[in-house]
């Protein structure tokens, strides 16, 4: 994917923002604030050169089996994503020919997966389903947690509907389609201006969804309205799924138009809603009533 620079920086910025709002303490995530404030400079447009000093953070990732911290220290080259990050994995339980194999097992990984996408979240998953064959076979290891395994308690079923000044940003609309699909909620992102995205799921997963979207650097963005329907006991699966009005998620796309082709045919936006059973959404985000 060819990428000018300030869409680099603007992937590289969204994403320490995101790692920032899922870790928030420092225990776990540690950023060097100098680089973090040129390059947010730089994408807001309040610098115009690129930073001098590459990104760098490190994160803490914890492995339950055997119980362990892994660091990984991270830092972005200048075209990331375009190309690979420079990451270094520490791990004082770790012998260093075994420190050695894994970070050169998870540079693999990365290299025939990841290239050309931001992947540090990658990186943190791939550490914590493989860190444990690199520990020396001991009294450490012990059969997985089979209680760990039960799902959330199923509390509430929610739909968030939410409203951005634009949706242009390529790798936001990315982020949009592949965090849905990791979280198994179901909706419709609508690109453009306004931008519009819909998800639906189990109240928690939806929630960090919105947490992750929130957190990139937008003109305006908010939540325009949510449905909740509380959960108990009785609720089966199939119950639950039945409340979905979406089937999957994707990207809606309605006749763009204008110079910069970035406008949505609101009518067909309309009957989109309409046929989903969702038409009086569409007065909540314009104001005035669909035909």
């Amino acid at each position: 994917m060819n990428m000018t620079c300030s869409e680099e920086a603007d992937a590289q910025l969204a994403e320490i923002e995101l790692l920032i709002s899922m870790f928030p303490s420092e225990e776990e995530l540690q950023v060097d604030e100098i680089s973090h404030a040129e390059l947010r400079a730089y994408v807001e447009g309040s610098a115009h050169t690129p930073p001098t000093s590459r990104p760098q953070f490190s994160i803490m990732v914890k492995v339950e089996n055997p119980a362990a911290c892994i660091t990984m220290v991270c830092s972005y080259p200048n075209d990331y994503p375009k190309e690979l990050p420079d990451i270094t994995v520490r791990c004082a339980e770790l012998i260093r020919s075994q420190q050695m194999q894994l970070h050169s097992d998870l540079n693999n990984y990365l290299t025939e997966n990841c290239r050309g996408e931001v992947c540090v979240l990658s990186a943190v998953q791939w550490i914590k389903d493989n860190a444990c064959v690199y520990f020396t076979k001991s009294a450490a290891f012990s059969e997985p947690k089979k209680e760990h395994a039960l799902t959330q308690p199923k509390t509430t079923f929610s739909r968030l509907w939410i409203y951005s000044h634009h949706i242009y940003n390529k790798i936001k609309r990315k982020n949009i389609l592949e965090w849905a699909k990791e979280l198994n909620l179901s909706g419709f992102s609508m690109p453009g201006k306004p931008g519009i995205v819909c998800v639906e799921g189990l109240q928690s997963v939806c929630d960090e969804f919105w947490a992750r979207l929130k957190v990139l650097t937008w003109k305006r963005i908010m939540i325009c309205h949510r449905e909740d329907v509380p959960l108990d006991s009785s609720w089966t699966e199939e119950r639950i799924e039945s409340l979905r009005k979406f089937t999957l998620f994707h990207e809606a796309i309605f006749y763009p138009h204008g110079t910069k082709g970035n406008h949505m045919d609101l009518g067909q936006l309309y009957q989109f809603l309409n046929d989903k059973g969702c038409a009086d959404i569409f007065q909540l985000y314009f104001g005035i009533k669909g035909q």
